[in-house]
């Protein structure tokens, strides 16, 4: 919710005053869906939120022919302090992203080793994919928008190179015989050593805790 607050109060701040419809508009172009986690269905649950909290002004209601009326918003002086402390929040601070694929390679040896070198290397293949068509067409992209947007793009096209990379190494490690997988004979591993590991470590349960 942060995320989108600071996005929301960011351009009602360049745009003000503006109707919810074009604060929504302006996002979904920025496809903030995918690298934000701003889900356009949101928006005006949002705005309608802050304005309740007095962060946004409700100005004026505009409606055009049979149209739905549209609300137009302000920023008010308790938005804006809370625009300044979301921005600088995440100016200053850190917050690993949040992958699915993380949750997924902490399964590993669930995957047959051939299928996990093959999954590693689509991936790579597909924020290659990504980087070239950026490449292919940043100039377009980037007809009429400012240039820290550029940075944007440049900044996300590093991480997925990075990316790219540690899946080729991995797969390539995985290929070689590094790890084990549990279609694989020799695991020695079972979940009754684990869960004993877990109970050394952490000791037994207690009664106010949920089985």
């Amino acid at each position: 919710m942060s995320v989108t607050r600071l996005m929301i109060l960011g351009l009602v701040h360049y745009l003000q005053p503006v109707h919810g419809y074009d604060i929504r508009k302006e996002l979904s172009s920025w496809n903030v869906e995918s690298w934000a986690n701003v889900q356009p269905g949101s928006i005006y649950h949002a705005l309608r939120k802050m304005s309740e909290e007095g962060l946004l002004a409700e100005v004026a209601t505009e409606q055009v022919g049979n149209r739905p009326a549209r609300t137009v918003y302000r920023m008010t002086p308790a938005g804006a302090a809370e625009y300044q402390t979301l921005l600088r929040r995440y100016w200053w601070e850190y917050q690993e992203p949040t992958d699915p694929f993380l949750a997924a390679f902490a399964f590993l040896p669930h995957l047959p080793r051939s299928e996990a070198v093959g999954a590693l290397r689509a991936r790579a293949r597909l924020l290659e994919g990504w980087v070239a068509t950026y490449r292919d067409n940043g100039d377009k992209w980037m007809d009429n928008k400012p240039v820290h947007v550029g940075w944007q793009f440049e900044l996300t096209m590093a991480r997925c190179e990075a990316e790219a990379r540690w899946c080729h190494d991995i797969a390539a490690r995985i290929e070689a015989g590094e790890g084990v997988h549990r279609d694989e004979e020799g695991d020695g591993s079972t979940a009754e050593d684990w869960r004993q590991a877990i109970r050394a470590e952490y000791g037994e349960p207690v009664d106010d805790e949920d089985e």
